[in-house]
Parts: structure tokens; C-alpha cells; sequence
């Protein structure tokens, strides 16, 4: 039964992923998945770095390195040399990145809003969302 359970938290998932992603397709510059995940983790951590980026998103580094030139020439991240080490590039996004975030967060708030019963069920989903995506990034780190 566990297995079923499971299977089906993911297949639902992905189910709302594809409603959300449409969603996104209609209203805001959008790239390739890789793209959308670099550009997340580059938006919650700016000044990070390809090799961390890598290590969040669970990439190798030249596959990152491949997204942040396509976000580049989008104008949506930008590179900074680090001011402690030359040879290190930092990562941070751009104001274009902040009105494009600025979109989705319009544009899928509108898409969720009334599927909802109230604000305590939305901050349990995101309590348990962030708890999947945690264990799920230990996990990964761990099997490594």
C-alpha cells in the first residue's frame, strides 16, 4: 500500500507541476528546466557560485555552466568576479530576473488562488514541501 501511496503523491505532483509550468509558458520568460533551476537557487542564494549551484540542483558543473550562459545571454544572471579570489565567479541575478520572478509569482498566485480552504492549509503544503525537498536533497547527498 505504501508504494501505491507514494507513487501517487508523485504522480500528482507532477500533475500540478504540468498545470503550473503551462501557466508559466503563457506569462513569463522561460527557459529549459535546467535553466529554471539554476535560476531558482541563483534567486534564493545571489553571490553563489556554478559549482554550488551544481551541488543544489544535483547537475554537474558543466551542464550549470551551460545554463548560466543561456540565462546570461537572456539577461537574466549576471557574473561578478569574487572580490577575495579572482578566479572565482559569482552569480547574481538581474533586475530583468526580478521582473520576471515578479510575473510568476503573479501569474501562479492567480492560478492557485481559490484552490485553497484557507492560509492554514497552504503554509501545511509548504511546510511539507520543504520537508520532502530537504530529506530528498540529504538523501541525494548521502547515496554520493
Amino acid at each position: 500500500m505504501k508504494d501505491e501511496q507514494l507513487f501517487e503523491v508523485a504522480d500528482l505532483i507532477l500533475a500540478v507541476a504540468r498545470h503550473i509550468n503551462a501557466a508559466k509558458e503563457a506569462n513569463a520568460e522561460s527557459g529549459t528546466p535546467l535553466e529554471g533551476a539554476v535560476m531558482r537557487f541563483v534567486d534564493r542564494h545571489p553571490g553563489t557560485t556554478v559549482n554550488a549551484a551544481a551541488e543544489a540542483t544535483q547537475m554537474i558543473s558543466s551542464n550549470v555552466s551551460r545554463a548560466v550562459r543561456g540565462l546570461e545571454n537572456k539577461g537574466l544572471l549576471r557574473r561578478e568576479a569574487d572580490p577575495e579570489d579572482a578566479r572565482r565567479v559569482r552569480l547574481y541575478p538581474t533586475p530583468k530576473a526580478a521582473e520576471n520572478l515578479q510575473k510568476l509569482r503573479d501569474t501562479w498566485s492567480a492560478l492557485l488562488d481559490g484552490t485553497f480552504t484557507g492560509p492554514a492549509e497552504i503554509d501545511a503544503l509548504i511546510k511539507t514541501l520543504h520537508g520532502i525537498e530537504a530529506r530528498l536533497v540529504a538523501q541525494s547527498r548521502d547515496a554520493r
